[in-house]
């Protein structure tokens, strides 16, 4: 009898273990990848992508099913919708396809949940494409928009200092910034950027010399259009202070995309708890990683170690052996490029030098890796 993978979420964490499962060849074994964008979406360089003219979109965007065409049809299936439930007890998946074919019910021997997250919007504020919230249409419009209204701005402010916010401060800084062609401004909610971490002062210096003006304790409260009703912003601060501003960006966190999860599976942040083998606690036969868990906290580095493993995991126990514990990285890696030409980070409690992790980071941001996504050599 022919066992069922559902995978729900088709980007770095579910893309890389649809595609180890289905290199694996395993005898009677269909896998079914969910993706409510049709695309692989590298998000992780969208902070570039909105400078006007540095990155086409066809370099962000990859079809899904370009790189699960190389496997035999009869092994897959790729729907491209929304997980609207799931049901650990029947073990099933309710999900609509987004060409209006009808809810469909999926279901399952093991079950992924890899959904991820989205950006957190402020009261009042835009939309932003940090994360890739809708499908690949809506993406490529939002990251469009955001790009125009970056050009047409001369006053930006940046809402939070976490790594999209100091990344996102960084390119803008090393495009107009040093040029003084527009004034960029970085909003920390905390006394200093990036939570504090050890590497904040060598990013901040960083900025600094970018023409980024930094505020610390400036954390934003919501978001309202301008009283002149002249297309400006205005941001409004916990203390009352009020910034006006052509184009406000958040950066202000991420929301898990876990709404299709019973409550009772989920913490108190909206996040799936995990066991040492990526199994939601609890439930069998259902793993999750990758932003939706963020154990111990989101980061690509992170995703990718969990994918590996649980890609492992599910191969064992697809062929009657037992899982193994999934293992994270050795030490601590964070790193934030700042610009195109420089940035800030650290091994464990080791500082990097800046031109290093621009060699690592900065430079492409990751763009170099879409191939082994597309071509399945990542897993």
């Amino acid at each position: 009898m022919t066992k069922t993978v559902v995978i729900l979420g088709g980007s770095y964490a579910g893309l890389h273990v649809a595609h180890y499962l289905l290199k694996q060849k395993i005898q009677d074994v269909k896998v079914v990848l969910v993706s409510k964008n049709s695309h692989l979406y590298w998000n992780m360089a969208s902070v570039r992508a909105v400078i006007p003219g540095v990155l086409k979109d066809e370099e962000l965007f990859h079809p899904l099913s370009t790189a699960l065409s190389r496997y035999p049809s009869s092994s897959y299936e790729l729907i491209i919708g929304t997980a609207d439930a799931a049901d650990f007890a029947t073990k099933t998946v309710t999900v609509s396809p987004l060409d209006g074919s009808g809810i469909r019910t999926l279901p399952y021997d093991e079950l992924v949940l890899a959904t991820g997250a989205r950006s957190a919007v402020t009261a009042g504020g835009p939309e932003v494409p940090w994360k890739a919230a809708g499908s690949y249409e809506e993406a490529v419009t939002l990251i469009r928009e955001t790009t125009s209204r970056v050009d047409a701005a001369r006053h930006i402010v940046v809402g939070g200092a976490g790594a999209t916010g100091v990344e996102l401060a960084g390119e803008l800084g090393f495009e107009y910034g040093r040029k003084k062609a527009k004034e960029i401004v970085l909003l920390a909610g905390g006394p200093e950027i990036l939570g504090g971490d050890a590497i904040a002062g060598n990013a901040r210096s960083q900025l600094t010399g970018l023409g980024v003006t930094v505020r610390t304790d400036a954390t934003v409260e919501s978001v309202r259009p301008a009283a002149a009703a002249d297309g400006k912003t205005e941001v409004v601060l916990r203390n009352g202070e009020v910034i006006t501003t052509d184009l406000y960006l958040p950066t202000t966190g991420m929301v898990p995309n876990s709404e299709y999860v019973d409550t009772k599976y989920l913490d108190d942040e909206q996040h799936v708890p995990v066991d040492q083998y990526c199994k939601v606690k609890g439930v069998d036969g259902v793993w999750a990683l990758g932003d939706l868990v963020s154990k111990p906290r989101a980061g690509f580095l992170i995703t990718q170690k969990q994918a590996v493993g649980v890609a492992k995991n599910i191969g064992a126990v697809l062929r009657g052996k037992e899982p193994a514990v999934v293992k994270g990285l050795p030490f601590d890696i964070f790193s934030c490029a700042v610009g195109r030409g420089g940035g800030a980070g650290r091994l464990g409690s080791v500082k990097i030098f800046s031109t290093m992790v621009w060699l690592a980071k900065g430079r492409t941001l990751g763009l170099q890796m879409i191939p082994s996504y597309v071509d399945g050599s990542v897993a």
